[in-house]
């Protein structure tokens, strides 16, 4: 058996937005932005910079529902929901305070590697990681 994970939904206010923060804050790659006229909404995917074709991304989905807006910003109930591995911690770290993200978390050694937490444009947490060798 050979499986993997394609893409993660992430629940967001506006596919616009989104994207532009995801694209100009964080350099990630728009992947895919199609309308699906049958459900009147967008396929928005976005991956990381250097992420294969097969690696997973993001699909941006609107909230379509006052139960679905209710979770943007805290789908995962306060915890870190996202890991963005990177290969080059100090460089990344720089670059996104330079661009305004904001971290909630500084800098920390753990056992497993170099780890700061941030928060996305509506609040999730993420955690950008540099794993140790």
């Amino acid at each position: 058996m050979n499986q993997s994970l394609s893409h993660i939904a992430l629940i967001v206010r506006a596919y616009d937005e989104a994207i532009a923060w995801f694209t100009q804050k964080l350099g990630f790659t728009l992947a895919a932005d199609e309308y699906q006229p049958e459900q009147d909404k967008r396929w928005v995917l976005v991956a990381p910079p250097g992420a294969g074709p097969d690696a997973a991304t993001l699909l941006l989905a609107r909230a379509a529902s006052p139960e679905q807006e209710a979770f943007i910003g805290n789908q995962a109930g306060g915890r870190v929901f996202l890991f963005l591995k990177t290969d080059d911690f100090d460089r990344d770290y720089s670059a996104y305070r330079a661009r305004g993200v904001r971290f909630v978390r500084p800098p920390a050694e753990q056992p497993y590697g170099r780890v700061a937490v941030f928060e996305d444009l509506y609040g999730n947490l993420w955690d950008l990681i540099q794993f140790a060798a």
